[in-house]
């Protein structure tokens, strides 16, 4: 039930991102024919599809990891004998889980430094600037888990591609 759970996370959070880069793609043209048609532009646009690129990556990188979908050297793994390469995967896992929780541990330190001290964001659009870390937190938290989850299962089970 938790991994059912946890799946449906990831994959929410990946159609979150695919959401978010649909409307910014539709605001975005908007704003073009607006413009164009001289009536105006919103600023706000472009200072929103700013925040949502990065947003939309950190948002879906740990669906990608959960899918095997993520940059990897399949080849590199598939060229060493299965014990080297389960071995080589979880080395890769276990550091990438350590990286994400550095990761994890910056972007929540500077969310609450960020909140403690009430910065904010005064661009066309103001908001509380912690607002940008938090996210950058939480996936790299869900990195993590994933990594430490792959390290576990590549620990018992031989290479068997990109969606094992």
């Amino acid at each position: 039930m938790i991994g059912r759970m946890y799946r449906r996370l990831l994959q929410g959070l990946a159609a979150a991102s695919a959401l978010l880069l649909g409307a910014t793609a539709l605001a975005v043209s908007a704003d073009v024919v607006v413009r164009n048609l001289g009536l105006g532009t919103a600023p706000w646009i472009l200072e929103v599809s700013e925040y949502v690129l990065p947003l939309a990556t950190f948002l879906t990188a740990p669906w990608l990891l959960l899918r095997g979908e993520h940059v990897r050297l399949d080849v590199l793994l598939r060229a060493l004998p299965p014990r080297a390469g389960r071995a080589l995967e979880v080395s890769v896992s276990a550091l990438g889980a350590a990286i994400s929780a550095v990761l994890l541990v910056y972007g929540v330190r500077t969310a609450v430094d960020s909140a403690d001290h009430g910065a904010v964001v005064f661009k066309s659009v103001v908001f509380p600037e912690w607002w940008l870390y938090a996210p950058f937190a939480a996936c790299f938290a869900l990195m993590a888990i994933e990594f430490v989850r792959r390290m576990l299962v590549r620990g018992q089970t031989a290479v068997t591609g990109p969606h094992a």
